[in-house]
């Protein structure tokens, strides 16, 4: 209770400063005094001498990226890969002083898994999935079965077949960004 009060006594006299010194206008609804481990500000925790980003905005980041690489927009790849490198370039730009990295790696094989769901809801056919897989040079059996299949594109997305298809270098060459580079980038790393 005291630190409490301690806290509104501290918001009254800096309120008063800001709106008698320096003329400003002060939102009540918005301001409040905690101690730094309980701030969120402009998408970022506080944590000690660690600045990760909040959870709410790798939420609303990762909601945009489904968004992004949702199966059943129409577009090309090359424009999907567009505005995806467009709206990541600016995430990391602007949460890539973070601290955090656990999540980065999880993350990244995440959207390659995503952007390989996609490229196999491209083909319709059982019989153009098995020319598209062959022609990466995946085992015939496994290309048959993972064609044949009838789980869900995301459940196919992992598998052996299209993972040997479709390989991270390849999906890079197609001009997918790698978050943990951007990352690594960002901190001096690479």
């Amino acid at each position: 209770m005291k630190s409490q009060r301690a806290g509104e006594r501290v918001k009254d006299s800096v309120t008063r400063f800001l709106t008698r010194k320096l003329k400003l206008v002060v939102n009540e609804q918005k301001s409040r005094v905690v101690k730094t481990n309980d701030a969120k500000f402009l998408g970022f925790n506080f944590r000690g001498t660690k600045l990760p980003w909040s959870d709410r905005a790798f939420g609303d980041f990762q909601h945009q990226v489904r968004k992004l690489t949702g199966r059943s927009w129409g577009v090309s790849m090359a424009y999907r890969f567009h505005k995806l490198a467009q709206y990541v370039r600016g995430w990391m730009g602007y949460f890539g002083i973070s601290d955090y990295y656990r999540a980065i790696p999880e993350f990244d094989h995440w959207l390659r898994r995503r952007v390989r769901m996609c490229y196999w809801k491209q083909r319709r056919y059982a019989r153009t999935k098995v020319k598209y897989l062959l022609s990466f040079g995946t085992s015939k059996r496994q290309t048959i079965l993972t064609a044949l299949s009838s789980k869900s594109y995301w459940h196919l997305s992992r598998t052996l077949a299209t993972q040997i298809g479709m390989t991270n270098q390849w999906l890079q060459a197609q001009g997918l960004l790698s978050i943990r580079e951007l990352w690594m980038k960002a901190h001096g790393y690479a």
